[in-house]
C-alpha cells in the first residue's frame, strides 16, 4: 500500500524530478516508509512507500525490468501473487524480491494488459515502457484503490490523490460546477468527475495508455459487475457450502501480510464474520471500534452506538479490543484535516470513518473491513423494493433516480445553484443516473431483473463511493484498509446468485400497491432485516445466531440530534455566516431554508448540513 504520482509530458519535454518529489511529498502521509522517483525524458515515475509485504530494499519503487524496459510505480496489494509467481517462474521468469510488485511487473512484462484480468487484489499502478514511450494506468476492477489524472499546460499527470498535483507548476484548483451538481444531487460522483476542473478519477475495472501527442485520452474497460439470474434452478445447500468455502479463502487470502493485521468490529455480521475467522488464525488479534455519545440523541439515534455488541464479539473470539467514543464536538475538530485528505466529499458522514482509521494505526498497518458484503448481497433491501415494479427500463430510471437524489431534489437545483446556475443548467442528473446503466443489458422482463440492475446500480456508484472515502481516510494514518467481500471469486459467485436467496420479501413485495392507503407498501420499504438471506445462513456458521439476523445498521453518528443540540452553534456560524464560501456557488437564502427545516424538526436534513459543511471546508483547503 503507497502513494503513486508521475507525469508524462505529452509535448515532449522532460519530467522535473524535483516537481515529481513536490508532488509525492504532499502525499508522504500514504507511504511514511520510504520514496522513490524515476524520471525518462518526458516521463517521471513517483513513489512513497507503506512497508507491508517485503519490507526489504528488494521491493522499493519505482521498479524496473532487469532489461529496463519497464518501470513500474503501484499502490495496492495482489492476493494471488504466490499462485502468479510460481507461473510465471515455470515460464523462466527470475525474482529477487519476495513482494507483489514484482509479481505485477512481471505479469504485464509476460501477458500485457490481459495480465489485469488474472489479478486479484486491489491495486492502482502505472507502467511507464522505455521503449514504446507509452504509459499505462490501470485501476482495480472494484476500484479499491483509485487513481486520479488531468491535463496540465502539454503534461499529463497522475496520482492517488488530487492534492499530487499542487506541486505541478501550473496546476490551479478551480470548482467543477457540473461536478458540483452531480454531488448536490446524489451526495456522490456517478461519473469520472471530481469536484475539480478537468481531473477526473480513473474508473474501476479500467486502464488507460498514454503517448505523446495530442490523442485524447479515452480509458477502457476490462471488467464489469453484471449481476444475473442463474439459468437454472440453484441447489441452497450446496451454494451455502460453495459460500462458506469462497468467504474463508476469502478472509485467508487478504491475512497475507509481513507487518501487524487488525479488523474493525462493529455490532453486525460482515465485520464480526470477518474477525473470527481472522481471529481464529492470529493468535493476538486486535479489533477497533467507534462508538458515540448518545445523552442527546432521540429516536433511532439511541441505537448507532455498538460498542457493547463489539464487546460481546470481541470476548467470543478473544481478541485484543480497543474502542473510542464521538461527541458531538468531535466532528468540529476532524473536519479541517478530514477534508485536506478526503479532497472530494462522497457519501455519508466520513469523520467516523476517519477516527476509526486513527484508533486502528496506533496499534496496526494493515485493517480488514466488511465494506462490500451490502452492496454483494442486497444488504439494503429498502432501496430495491422500492424499483422492483415497472413498466420498462425508462419507468425505472425514473423512480429509482428520484429515490437517488440523496441531498437536492432536481427540480430545487436550479434555486439552490442559482449563482451558477448559467453554467450548471448543462448538467441533466437524470442522464447521469441512466448512462451509469450505459454498457450494460436493458432487457428487463421480471422483478429480479429489476432487482439485479439495483445491485449493479450500487456496486457502481454507492460502493464506488465508499471505497474512496476508506483508502483516502486510512491513508492518512498510514493505514492499510482490505476488504475480503472483494475477492473475485466471491464477487463472481455472489453475481451468480438468484435474488431470492438474497431477498426474503420480492413476492410480497411484487404484488403491492405503492399506492395503497395503510402504507403497506411502505413498512416493507422500510424493512432492514431482510436482505443477505444466504450470508445471513452461512455467517450463523461463524458467529451466534441472533448476531447474524440482526436488523442492519449503518456506521453513523447521531448528527440528526447533535446539529440541531451541541452543534448547532458550529452549523450557524459556519453556514449562516454570509461570508461563507460555498454562496459562490449556491443560493444562501436556500440553504437557509433548508437548514431551518432540520433545526426546527420539519423535516431530517443530517446529510445536506454534513454536506454543506464538508463543501465549505473543501472551498477553504483548496480553491
Amino acid at each position: 500500500m503507497c502513494g503513486i504520482a508521475g507525469i508524462l509530458h505529452r509535448d515532449g519535454r522532460p519530467a522535473s524530478p524535483v516537481t515529481l518529489k513536490a508532488m509525492t511529498d504532499i502525499i508522504a502521509h500514504r507511504g511514511p516508509d520510504g520514496e522513490g522517483h524515476y524520471c525518462d525524458g518526458p516521463a517521471g515515475l513517483g513513489h512513497r512507500r507503506l512497508s507491508i509485504i517485503d519490507l526489504t530494499d528488494a521491493a522499493r519503487q519505482p521498479m524496473a525490468t532487469r532489461d529496463g524496459r519497464y518501470v513500474l510505480s503501484y499502490n495496492g496489494e495482489i492476493y494471488n501473487f504466490h499462485e502468479l509467481k510460481a507461473e510465471l517462474s515455470a515460464r523462466g521468469h527470475l525474482f529477487h524480491s519476495s513482494g507483489d510488485s514484482e509479481v505485477l511487473l512481471t505479469a504485464f512484462v509476460e501477458w500485457g494488459l490481459s495480465a489485469l484480468l488474472r489479478l486479484n487484489g486491489m491495486f492502482a499502478f502505472a507502467i511507464w515502457d522505455t521503449k514504446e514511450r507509452k504509459l499505462t494506468i490501470a485501476r482495480d476492477r472494484f476500484g479499491v484503490k483509485p487513481v486520479y489524472y488531468a491535463e496540465v499546460d502539454g503534461a499529463f499527470l497522475f496520482a492517488s490523490e488530487i492534492k499530487a498535483f499542487r506541486g505541478f507548476p501550473g496546476f490551479s484548483a478551480r470548482m467543477d460546477i457540473g461536478g458540483l451538481a452531480e454531488y448536490l444531487t446524489f451526495q456522490n460522483f456517478f461519473t469520472d468527475k471530481t469536484l475539480f476542473a478537468g481531473v477526473k478519477l480513473l474508473s474501476a475495472g479500467c486502464y488507460l495508455e498514454v503517448k505523446a501527442g495530442r490523442e485524447p485520452l479515452a480509458p477502457k474497460r476490462y471488467w464489469d459487475f453484471h449481476f444475473q439470474e442463474p439459468e437454472g434452478p440453484v441447489d441452497e445447500a450446496r451454494a451455502l457450502d460453495e459460500l462458506d468455502f469462497l468467504f474463508r479463502q476469502a478472509v485467508s487470502r487478504q491475512m497475507v501480510s509481513d507487518v501487524d493485521v487488525g479488523s474493525y468490529l462493529s455490532g453486525g455480521m460482515d465485520s464480526g464474520s470477518i474477525t473470527a475467522l481472522a481471529a481464529a488464525q492470529l493468535p493476538f488479534m486486535r479489533t477497533f471500534t467507534v462508538g458515540f455519545d448518545l445523552n442527546s440523541a432521540s429516536g433511532v439515534e439511541l441505537g448507532y452506538d455498538e460498542r457493547s455488541k463489539a464487546e460481546h464479539m470481541s470476548y467470543l473470539f478473544k481478541t485484543e479490543h480497543y474502542e473510542m467514543v464521538l461527541k458531538a464536538g468531535d466532528m468540529e475538530r476532524a473536519l479541517p484535516r478530514l477534508a485536506w485528505h478526503l479532497e472530494e466529499p462522497r457519501v455519508g458522514q466520513s469523520y467516523p470513518n476517519y477516527y476509526a482509521a486513527k484508533l486502528a494505526s496506533k496499534f496496526v498497518k494493515v485493517v480488514l473491513s466488511g465494506t462490500g458484503g451490502d452492496e454483494l448481497f442486497a444488504g439494503y433491501p429498502w432501496r430495491y423494493y422500492r424499483a422492483v415494479v415497472n413498466d420498462d427500463f425508462d419507468h425505472y430510471v425514473d423512480k429509482y433516480s428520484g429515490f437517488w437524489q440523496r441531498l437536492v431534489p432536481s427540480d430545487l437545483l436550479p434555486q439552490m445553484m442559482a449563482p451558477v446556475w448559467a453554467e450548471a443548467s448543462t448538467v441533466s442528473t437524470q442522464e447521469i443516473f441512466r448512462n451509469v446503466f450505459q454498457d450494460h443489458a436493458h432487457t428487463l422482463t421480471r422483478p429480479e431483473d429489476y432487482i439485479n440492475h439495483s445491485l449493479y446500480f450500487e456496486a457502481k456508484t454507492f460502493l464506488n463511493g465508499l471505497l474512496v472515502v476508506d483508502d483516502k481516510l486510512a491513508m492518512a494514518h498510514g493505514l492499510e484498509g482490505r476488504v475480503p467481500f472483494l475477492d473475485n471469486d466471491l464477487v463472481d459467485f455472489a453475481m451468480r446468485l438468484p435474488a431470492k436467496m438474497k431477498l426474503g420479501n420480492l413476492t410480497e413485495v411484487v404484488r403491492l400497491n405503492e399506492n395503497e392507503p395503510g402504507g403497506k407498501a411502505e413498512r416493507y420499504f422500510e424493512k432492514t432485516r431482510d436482505g443477505k438471506l444466504i450470508l445471513r445462513k452461512m455467517m450463523g456458521r461463524h458467529i451466534p445466531a441472533q448476531v447474524a439476523d440482526r436488523e442492519k445498521q449503518g456506521f453513523s453518528a447521531p448528527d440528526a440530534s447533535w446539529f440541531k443540540g451541541e452543534s448547532i452553534d458550529y452549523v450557524r456560524r459556519r453556514l449562516m455566516n454570509d461570508r461563507a464560501r460555498i454562496y459562490a456557488y449556491v443560493d444562501r437564502r436556500t440553504v437557509k431554508t433548508l437548514i431551518d427545516d432540520h433545526l426546527e424538526g420539519r423535516q431530517n436534513r443530517r446529510l445536506l448540513i454534513w454536506s454543506l459543511l464538508n463543501l465549505e471546508q473543501f472551498c477553504e483547503a483548496y480553491l
